[in-house]
């Protein structure tokens, strides 16, 4: 009988080989996974690092990366690294908080007060806490990226409380706690893959959806959905993973190089990120989105409950709490 596992293995194999000329790669190249379209601020801070590891290494080991979703959806490459079928994957938190609780804290709604609140926490004793936590499951936690603030937007009309999501299907990752967002929102959440959601919302399979403005203009979306509101419901990071059977195999030199060098690409993310969304929110703009603020007191009052109710056990609290105190 194929196993999921099997499935995952074979489907990253045909995809690699499909998409690589066996001759003019070397035997040393790590392979990465982003759902996101190249030249994307985590595919590009990727590649930087995949060409640094070159130099370092006079060219012995370097990182081929897998943009636009080549390699499969973001719950599937982590599996994949878990696994050894690929080497490293970029994944939003919202596609880890089920497996990995501690993800979960970051993601959930107003818990930063802004994106240098968030920057704070991640760059401190929180954010290497959380990537700690990967080695839980086979995975090396190498880097927190950015990214955005996640807002919702929709075919329908502008959203000023959330009384105005009523009725709305609003689409959301296929992740327990986003789920719970939508629904302390007053929408009915619909989870979905991030790359179905333009056929969706063409469709009126869904009506809305929430995610930052940089993924709402680089996946073309604002061509159907015309309302943004700044609802600034999550700042839910991004982590970049590596399999834990990689880095085993690496020599300890590399391993130091690969580790150092996630950390630096940390800022040239967030320089080609805050650049990106600037771009975006023109762009958007002046293609005739309607971009409106919100109630914020009324969002934060509607998610207040879900975000204690997740708060459960002394590890999560006690995550929250230090990251509540660095606002």
């Amino acid at each position: 009988m194929l196993t999921r596992r099997d499935a995952l293995l074979l489907c990253a194999g045909g995809a690699l080989a499909a998409t690589r000329p066996l001759a003019a790669m070397p035997d040393r190249v790590l392979n990465a996974a982003d759902v996101h379209v190249s030249g994307y601020p985590t595919v590009e801070a990727v590649r930087w690092i995949g060409e640094r590891l070159a130099a370092a290494t006079g060219g012995e080991l370097g990182v081929r990366v897998y943009h636009s979703g080549q390699l499969g959806r973001e719950h599937d490459t982590v599996e994949m690294a878990r696994f050894g079928a690929i080497d490293l994957t970029r994944v939003n938190f919202a596609a880890l908080t089920n497996a990995f609780p501690l993800t979960g804290v970051a993601a959930l709604p107003y818990v930063f007060d802004s994106v240098e609140h968030m920057r704070r926490a991640m760059d401190g004793e929180p954010g290497r806490r959380i990537l700690e936590d990967f080695a839980r499951r086979d995975l090396v936690g190498l880097a927190i990226y950015d990214s955005g603030v996640r807002c919702v937007y929709n075919v329908r009309r502008p959203i000023h409380r959330p009384a105005d999501l009523a009725g709305l299907k609003i689409r959301v990752p296929p992740s327990d706690i986003f789920i719970e967002i939508g629904r302390a929102l007053g929408a009915n959440p619909t989870p979905l893959p991030f790359g179905e959601v333009y056929s969706s919302l063409q469709t009126h399979l869904i009506d809305g959806a929430e995610n930052n403005i940089r993924s709402f203009h680089s996946s073309r979306q604002f061509e159907v959905a015309r309302y943004w509101s700044e609802t600034l419901h999550s700042y839910s990071p991004e982590a970049l993973l590596l399999s834990r059977r990689t880095f085993d195999r690496l020599g300890a030199r590399e391993r130091d190089l690969l580790l150092d060098l996630a950390r630096e690409s940390v800022p040239v993310m967030r320089a080609l990120w805050d650049e990106a969304e600037a771009t975006s929110r023109r762009f958007v703009t002046d293609a005739g989105v309607q971009l409106n603020d919100v109630d914020l007191v009324e969002f934060q009052q509607a998610t207040a409950p879900m975000v204690q109710s997740r708060l459960g056990t002394p590890p999560l609290r006690r995550l929250y709490d230090d990251i509540r105190g660095m606002a």
